[in-house]
């Protein structure tokens, strides 16, 4: 079964699970100044449609925001949580929101654990090469979700896979990809 998982944000932390590797990273569609806010919404979409393309997924998890910093971003957040669930829809992915509150207990022990807590947990099961909370949060999310399907993740790490295509992202869009080993 490959599950992606998305931790949504301008800087958003991606990991899915297929073929017992799980790749993960972050993938930022971030505003160029004076640009108008539905580039970021175009550049994510693009973004989104190579990965589910290439990921083939029979479900997707996404860490469910249900208060934020600032209004800026609440409505980037809402922006991609629309974009995400479109793409879904088109492709017949499931699609399973699981609470802030419930990953961090899932992941950490702790329904209140900072992104520290969240990138050392992440560190100590995947490997120290996690240094983004949006990372760790995807990898967090994904492991609440194999949870909830009842499958296992290994902790070993293993060497990063093929980087995504780049023919959607954009001079400020960055990417990241690690591997790590499954089971399940």
């Amino acid at each position: 079964m490959t599950i992606c998982a998305l931790d949504l944000a301008t800087k958003t932390g991606y990991a899915s699970s297929a073929s017992g590797v799980v790749t993960s990273g972050v993938f930022c569609c971030a505003s160029k100044p004076k640009e108008p806010w539905g580039a970021k919404f175009l550049r994510f979409r693009g973004w989104l449609r190579d990965w589910l393309e290439q990921e083939k997924p029979d479900a997707l998890a996404y860490e469910e925001v249900r208060r934020w910093s600032s209004g800026d971003a609440a409505k980037a957040y809402c922006g991609l949580r629309a974009v995400m669930l479109m793409e879904c829809y088109i492709r017949s992915i499931p699609v399973e929101g699981y609470a802030v509150g419930t990953v961090k207990k899932h992941f950490t022990g702790k329904g209140n654990a900072t992104k520290q807590d969240m990138i050392d947990e992440a560190c100590q099961r995947y490997g120290n090469h996690i240094t983004s909370d949006d990372e760790a949060d995807a990898i967090a999310v994904l492991s609440t979700a194999f949870s909830y399907y009842n499958l296992d993740i290994k902790t070993q790490c293993t060497p990063p896979q093929t980087p995504l295509s780049k023919k959607s992202s954009s001079p400020t869009a960055s990417q990241t990809r690690r591997s790590l080993s499954t089971s399940g």
